[in-house]
């Protein structure tokens, strides 16, 4: 979207900059408000939420933002959005319904306090640029039915891997090939580890061990891959993935996959752990045209069957502003679902669980996720990793099993389970979740 920038500037020239708002200001929100902020004219950063005031005002102070002002109602987030200023607000709620605002950057990582947020921003008709896929693996399907009869945008963002990977799935679409494999490149996976073993690593880049955790343990890949696969139509080839480990360059991987096997399934999902460039995305292709493979071997790319595109960096933070230009002036989205649920993120034992506990959160000690098809995932009535936390146990589940609603008890009331229950009966067959009330 090369055409963003040139967008950009001419709201700038205009003195009419789109103005965004951010939800969530931990480590990847400060590094968005200090994108926007310092290096994307046309484009404002007008208000920050935060559940903890203070860390909202240190997003902009390190901004070098000063001059913001802390709200408590949407009259006065409207007044100061108004007369061209910032401001702070523990009540995200405000974000959302306020006048003035083009956009939502939801940045909070949460499952049920983010569905109440997009559907509120949804509601008051705010774009929603979502740098949550576990959200977006877990209801966004039924989120974006709800964006789409609002007539706003709901999307994934730039910079993350899903972002990048359909960036470059549009790029090789577009030149005439038939992507078969969308690939993520990762570092290391062990689907054991958990804030104590990942507590170094956190303290050192300044991060929350939990989230550090859920990239060691598989789940944020399994939620990036699951979007992926519901912005494009592809599956999995397995429960968990294939996840080859290779060392060498990902180009030298088109002869590890069967192309057969990739064309029965409409095209997978995948990632693959060591291989180089890391951490970057790639798109294995084919082409049917004999003249076509004659000039992509003269253009070095081989002689197929599977042609390597690839993108060797995503660069987070700085590429999500691209995502909120995208969607409020080209009313474009980076990645969102095109149809039913193809495939899910299911609750794995992470160790031996006991009847009566109650499941902690993603990134924690007690699951993690692994993709599967969702015509596997309901007919197994299989749990999602987005719905498990707070679910109180039944019985005993051994380490690696996969948990299914049976299992467990829900919370009573939560607004997540309400909206997974409806994507679920709109969708496909409707089927009864104990439970959910």
């Amino acid at each position: 979207m090369i055409i963003v920038d040139k967008a950009l500037q001419a709201r700038a020239e205009l003195g009419n900059p789109v103005k965004v708002a951010m939800i969530g200001a931990g480590f990847m929100g400060r590094g968005i408000a200090n994108q926007i902020i310092n290096s994307v004219p046309g484009m404002e950063l007008v208000a920050i939420a935060n559940r903890h005031i203070e860390t909202a005002k240190r997003a902009y102070l390190e901004a070098g933002i000063e001059n913001f002002q802390t709200v408590s109602s949407v009259v006065d987030l409207e007044e100061a959005i108004a007369q061209g200023g910032y401001a702070v607000t523990e009540d995200a709620m405000l974000l959302c319904a306020a006048e003035g605002i083009d956009a939502i950057i939801e940045v909070t990582g949460t499952i049920e306090y983010a569905a109440h947020l997009v559907m509120r921003a949804i509601a008051h008709q705010k774009h929603i640029i979502l740098m949550n896929a576990e959200l977006d693996g877990t209801i966004g399907l039924i989120l974006k039915v709800h964006a789409d009869r609002a007539g706003v945008i709901l999307t994934a963002c730039d910079g993350d891997q899903p972002g990048v990977e359909m960036n470059l799935y549009r790029f090789v679409k577009s030149i005439g090939l038939t992507p078969l494999l969308c690939g993520n490149i990762k570092g290391l996976q062990d689907p054991y580890r958990n804030p104590t073993t990942q507590a170094g690593f956190a303290q050192r880049w300044g991060q929350n061990p939990a989230m550090v955790t859920s990239f060691a343990d598989g789940t944020k890949i399994s939620f990036e891959q699951a979007i992926v696969a519901n912005g494009t139509g592809m599956k999995v080839a397995k429960r968990g993935m294939l996840g080859y480990e290779y060392t060498g360059h990902v180009d030298e991987m088109t002869k590890m996959y069967d192309i057969d096997k990739l064309k029965e399934l409409g095209g997978i999902v995948d990632y693959v752990v060591g291989t180089k460039p890391s951490p970057g995305v790639f798109v294995f292709a084919t082409h049917e045209d004999p003249k076509q493979r004659h000039y992509l071997n003269l253009y070095k790319l081989g002689e197929g069957p599977l042609y390597s595109f690839y993108t060797p960096y995503h660069l987070c933070h700085f590429e999500v502003p691209l995502s909120v230009a995208r969607a409020v002036l080209f009313h474009d989205a980076v990645l969102a679902p095109i149809a039913g649920p193809v495939v899910d993120v299911v609750a794995t034992a992470k160790i031996d669980l006991k009847a009566g506990e109650t499941l902690d959160g993603i990134g924690y000690y007690m699951t993690y996720g692994q993709c599967e098809n969702s015509e596997i995932v309901q007919r197994e009535n299989l749990l999602p990793m987005g719905i498990a936390e707070g679910c109180r146990l039944k019985r005993d589940i051994e380490k690696d099993q996969v948990l299914t609603y049976d299992d467990v008890e829900l919370p009573e009331g939560r607004l997540c389970d309400r909206l997974r229950a409806e994507q679920t009966a709109y969708f496909g067959p409707a089927k009864t979740l104990a439970g959910v009330k």
